[in-house]
């Protein structure tokens, strides 16, 4: 399987503060819940390929970029649709692309996973999906966080900002979503699911998203839900 920590390098993703008043980024806490959830996967057998294993970048960086120079809305599309062709490549069996969630109201809080629904492989997506979210919220309450179920969604209807005009008409994620010729030439070739676990916006919420106590129980949660895809 291909597991996919969001962001990385210059782009930090959401931006949170811990009730401590530490800043984090989605992009640093995204990264430690992917090798721990292909820790785990791999004890058990698995083959699991990353689109990172460091706080890089998935494409390589035009020069200056990496001290102080321009991420560009198409620098991050061309990491997004690297992801994409890495999980291709790999010929990975699912796709979960691991995020933390940001909202301009710091009491926003819980757990969100999305899927694809224009995809021909729609149906399995969204049993992934629901794999995915349950397990997460099972995993974090287990571990003492109370997790509010925000559901399994369409990615159509994610109110995330889109880079650019071209990827508002697409309206869809780009490591999820279906061919859009100049846009997403080759798209995803699996099943996929992208996760929230939580708001890093949320002081409380970005206490454990910082926390590796709270990264291994997201893992653990993301581990099982595929471990119950494959093996269902």
């Amino acid at each position: 399987m291909f597991l996919d920590p969001g962001h990385g390098g210059p782009d930090t993703g959401a931006v949170g503060r811990t009730t401590g008043g530490k800043t984090i980024y989605e992009r640093d806490g995204t990264l430690p819940v992917a090798l721990d959830t292909a820790a785990l996967l791999r004890r058990d057998g698995y083959r699991v390929v990353l689109s990172r294993t460091a706080g890089t970048t998935v494409t390589r960086l035009r020069p200056g970029v990496d001290s102080g120079g321009v991420f560009t809305v198409a620098d991050s599309h061309d990491d997004l649709l690297a992801r994409v062709e890495c999980a291709n490549l790999a010929h990975a069996a699912v796709l979960v692309s691991i995020h933390f969630n940001g909202d301009s109201d710091p009491s926003a809080s819980g757990a969100m996973t999305f899927y694809d629904p224009a995809r021909s492989f729609a149906a399995s997506s969204l049993h992934l999906a629901r794999l995915l979210q349950a397990d997460i919220v099972s995993a974090l309450a287990a571990g003492g966080w109370t997790a509010l179920d925000r559901g399994v969604h369409s990615d159509a209807t994610a109110d995330a900002p889109a880079l650019s005009a071209q990827g508002a008409a697409y309206g869809h994620f780009d490591v999820l979503g279906p061919r859009m010729a100049g846009y997403v030439p080759a798209p995803s070739q699996m099943p996929g699911g992208l996760v929230e676990p939580l708001f890093i916006t949320d002081p409380a919420q970005a206490d454990v998203a910082a926390g590796s106590a709270g990264q291994a129980a997201i893992a653990r949660g993301i581990a099982a839900a595929i471990d119950s895809y494959l093996g269902g």
